[in-house]
């Protein structure tokens, strides 16, 4: 337990004027060393923790919680499976779909794309394009009207705009006595969306199911079935029992395996970020053992005064280790409040100096995301800051050994 004079003379020894300015220099070195570091690592993992959940948003904004596919492509008694699934209590909802490969053409310009086929109002309950459509809306999708919705980079790559009318191209041909031609369709462009992924707005396009199974000779099949469940972190599970229920000729995948190397890249580069911004953290934090040491030289006659006194050597362990303790509290602190401050404000500050430099630092084209995300964990705020602080009593304990060690005769000899 801390006595009061130890804790007055720790304090005091802290903040008193000291005939050596290089400790002080270097005390403070240590307070912005850590402070810097914790902020460093506040700001980096919010913005992990942010650009997980926008990835996360804006994938499953497009791909379902679950997933059944039939084998080769195509599911043909795909009400009986869908009856099958939707039995499942914790399945809310379910949409078919079919998936096939095309070539879309807008006058010269020519582009590959998926197209998905979809029913507009099932489509709705179990994804989100609908909420991010920028022009018209998926309820445009009609049966036989043979519209389509772009995403918002693919219409730009084919200087497409709501009302045009584009040339899907199938990849199956047709058998004519001229030889294999490839199947051709005229579609008005009814929509246009931005899900703010690159690889969904230059690579997606959306048509009503029935002209889908019509284009790519589907018949009565699909491709598969999208499923939606009520817990997205429960998907795994409840995949692995439907697939213990349906039949063996179909396929069953959640959100997590179909995307999980994204997720899983993700958490391993938050946890190996944290493991090298935490060595800045240390680093800044024995800096604190030079800082004790040299003090400790200095107040080599203090130290054998209050040992003559009757100060026992645990006394003055504790008086270096509070000196140590306030200059890793100090910096820890501050820290934590500059790295709140960025990480909650990061959507303001990263804007400013993208305009300043001139340039973007995150391009849509590469990464999936063309903002930076921030995230702010409490969970993550309370780790670093015991964590720092942890650190700097660790360091505090070889110089406090030192001082406890200080023999009075021997520092009091040639006073």
């Amino acid at each position: 337990m801390l006595s009061p004079y130890e804790l007055f003379v720790g304090l005091r020894y802290t903040r008193a004027k000291r005939k050596n300015h290089f400790i002080s220099f270097i005390s403070i070195t240590s307070m912005l060393g850590i402070g810097l570091g914790v902020a460093a690592l506040i700001v980096v993992l919010s913005v992990m923790n942010g650009f997980q959940k926008e990835l996360r948003a804006t994938i499953l904004g497009v791909v379902s919680h679950i997933q059944i596919a039939g084998m080769g492509g195509r599911l043909a008694d795909w009400p009986v499976v869908d009856e099958q699934a939707r039995s499942n209590p914790e399945v809310i909802a379910s949409a078919p779909y079919v998936m096939a490969e095309g070539l879309l053409s807008h006058g010269r310009p020519v582009q590959g794309t998926i197209v998905r086929g979809i029913i507009p109002e099932l489509e709705a309950t179990v994804a989100e394009i609908g909420e991010h459509m920028r022009q018209g809306s998926l309820e445009t999708l009609v049966p036989g009207k043979y519209r389509i919705a772009l995403g918002i980079d693919l219409a730009r790559s084919l200087r497409a705009s709501v009302g045009d009318r584009i040339v899907l191209i199938a990849p199956q041909g047709q058998v004519t006595p001229a030889g294999i031609l490839p199947r051709l369709r005229q579609f008005t462009v009814s929509g246009v969306f931005e899900l703010k992924n690159y690889q969904y707005d230059s690579g997606l396009a959306l048509v009503h199911l029935e002209d889908a199974k019509k284009l790519f000779h589907f018949g009565d099949a699909v491709s598969g079935i999208r499923l939606k469940v009520e817990d997205l972190f429960a998907a795994p599970r409840i995949a692995r029992e439907l697939a213990n229920t349906l039949p063996t000729n179909v396929y069953v995948a959640d959100w997590t395996r179909s995307h999980a190397n994204f997720f899983r890249a993700v958490q391993i580069e938050k946890r190996a970020m944290f493991i090298i911004l935490l060595l800045i953290v240390a680093v800044a934090a024995f800096n604190i053992v030079s800082t004790l040491v040299m003090a400790v030289t200095d107040k080599r006659a203090d130290i054998a005064i209050l040992r003559t006194l009757g100060a026992a050597p645990s006394d003055i362990m504790k008086i270096f280790i509070i000196q140590g303790a306030l200059i890793g509290v100090i910096g820890t602190l501050t820290g934590l409040l500059l790295g709140v401050a960025i990480a909650t404000n990061i959507d303001v500050i990263v804007p400013a100096i993208e305009n300043t430099l001139g340039f973007k630092f995150l391009a849509k084209d590469v990464y999936y995301i063309d903002d930076l995300p921030s995230e702010l964990l409490a969970a993550d705020v309370m780790v670093i800051g015991v964590t720092a602080f942890v650190l700097t009593l660790l360091a505090t304990i070889y110089p406090s050994f030192r001082a406890a060690r200080t023999n009075p005769a021997e520092a009091l000899r040639y006073e």
